[in-house]
């Protein structure tokens, strides 16, 4: 039988856990018996999986909706949690939000919101709950990044640059935290048959899959893994091999017709 202390430390965060890559996280971690919490805007959906996850694995599962680019949600989170006396184990930061179109014709607002919750969120989550983890000198921190941070993507400006944040930042967490206990990687997934990602384009992973690398990230070393491997020969090119203005040139021609149509 399972002590207290056993049960509490088995219990993951997932952030974006309502569809797609997140969705397929929580099933590969309640198949491990963890229980989880699921944070997403919509409420009704989230609770509809945490149902379904309830009666399939016998997990416990809690639903706060939280819209996490909002200022105070963060904070939020961490008090809820504080609150309800959970003692998290693993943090999946996978909440996200995806933009197409030229700056100049963005909304500066939705910009704001895109950045607030694909770095900020990420970035606040982490400083909230890595200290209790250090602390207890064990768990896990999980951020999605992508493809994109590892080059510049016109047309997609502030989506790649928020994961660019994610990567960067990750990277130099898990150096801060090597001899710790803690375990902090990105997992950059490319183009994912997800709802946020509806274009068709050769190549797309199965969100399935991108949670199976997630869970092969949590029992690795490195700081940062590209999920599949014509992803990895991709990002190796544009990052490593070819000058920043060129993967900058190559990327605006993949992008440009899809922006624009053109």
């Amino acid at each position: 039988m399972k002590t207290n202390e056993e049960a509490r430390r088995r219990t993951a965060v997932v952030t974006g856990a309502a569809t797609g890559i997140g969705a397929a996280i929580t099933e590969r971690l309640a198949g491990q018996g963890m229980h989880l919490v699921l944070v997403a805007r919509d409420g009704a959906r989230l609770e509809a999986a945490a149902e379904r996850l309830r009666a399939e694995y016998g997990v416990q599962v809690s639903t706060p909706a939280l819209d996490l680019s909002h200022q105070d949600a963060p904070s939020r989170l961490a008090e809820w949690l504080t609150d309800a006396g959970t003692e998290v184990d693993v943090l999946v930061n996978n909440a996200g939000a995806s933009s197409l179109g030229p700056v100049a014709d963005s909304d500066p607002a939705r910009v704001r919101h895109l950045v607030d919750l694909n770095a900020g969120a990420v970035a606040e989550l982490t400083a909230l709950l890595l200290p209790a983890m250090v602390a207890r000198g064990r768990g896990a921190i999980v951020n999605i990044a992508s493809t994109g941070a590892y080059a510049p993507a016109p047309y997609a400006a502030a989506y790649a640059a928020s994961k660019a944040f994610v990567l960067s930042f990750t990277r130099a967490v898990w150096a801060e935290t090597r001899s710790t206990g803690v375990r902090v990687v990105a997992v950059s997934p490319g183009p994912t048959a997800t709802a946020m990602n509806t274009r068709r384009m050769p190549g797309k992973r199965e969100p399935g899959a991108v949670a199976d690398t997630v869970i092969s990230a949590l029992r690795g070393r490195g700081p940062a893994i590209v999920d599949g491997r014509l992803n990895a020969v991709q990002t190796f090119v544009f990052s490593r091999l070819l000058p920043a203005s060129t993967a900058t040139r190559i990327a605006e021609r993949s992008l440009r017709k899809a922006a624009l149509g053109s």
